[in-house]
């Protein structure tokens, strides 16, 4: 059977959690994640064609729809002077136009498509992670490094679709996407607030937060 890594503790399980097409996915009871071994990444040349594919075009009223519940959570939260980060911003940065059509400052940030690292000498009061978390292929690296980004009392606002029940795993669209290599449970949320020193995590039903 082999083992296999755990993509954010690190530790090795054997547990096979499922197989779709030829990815295989793997469960983890130290930190309670289901992630894809490192041999059925995609590369890099291949990810980012497949973030190409994406259909992130800023004027999208259905995503802009998507994602208003953070965009007014900011609003609410922020004022117009504080510092924000997209981070993962994709080829559609739908959070950061719609805060820049109110007044809010928001630097962009992604790996493929904004890779500009001078984004990493400055601190946020917030930080948006729309749909990316479940890209990490090293997550317990990337979220040490969005927590120093984060100023005192900062907040890590994600958004992704949390592991369900292991009956609908079959059914679950969200596993198709072959660039999503990890999916959280509020058990590993928890993990992650603990191991990498959050002050407090809170799940809401549109997104969660991480706060510094």
């Amino acid at each position: 059977m082999g083992k296999h890594q755990c993509l954010l503790c690190k530790n090795f399980t054997t547990k096979i959690y499922a197989f779709y097409k030829k990815r295989k996915f793997v469960y983890c009871d130290t930190c309670d994640v289901v992630s894809v071994p490192s041999e059925f990444h995609l590369s890099e040349k291949a990810e980012k064609e497949r973030y190409l594919k994406h259909n992130n075009n800023v004027e999208d009223i259905g995503y802009q729809s998507f994602v208003m519940p953070i965009v007014t959570h900011i609003k609410n939260k922020f004022s117009k002077t504080s510092d924000g980060l997209d981070f993962g911003a994709g080829t559609g940065p739908v959070i950061a136009k719609l805060l820049d059509q109110a007044g809010y400052n928001v630097t962009l940030y992604d790996p493929f498509f904004h890779p500009n690292k001078i984004v990493f000498k400055t601190q946020y009061n917030y930080i948006v992670c729309c749909e990316v978390i479940e890209h990490f292929n090293n997550p317990e690296k990337e979220f040490n490094l969005l927590k120093s980004l984060l100023k005192e009392n900062g907040q890590l606002i994600c958004k992704t679709s949390l592991l369900p029940d292991k009956h609908e795993f079959d059914n679950w669209f969200y596993k198709n996407d072959s660039t999503h290599v990890i999916f959280y449970t509020p058990k590993s949320l928890e993990w992650i607030k603990n191991n990498i020193g959050f002050k407090y995590l809170k799940i809401l039903k549109e997104y969660l937060i991480f706060s510094n």
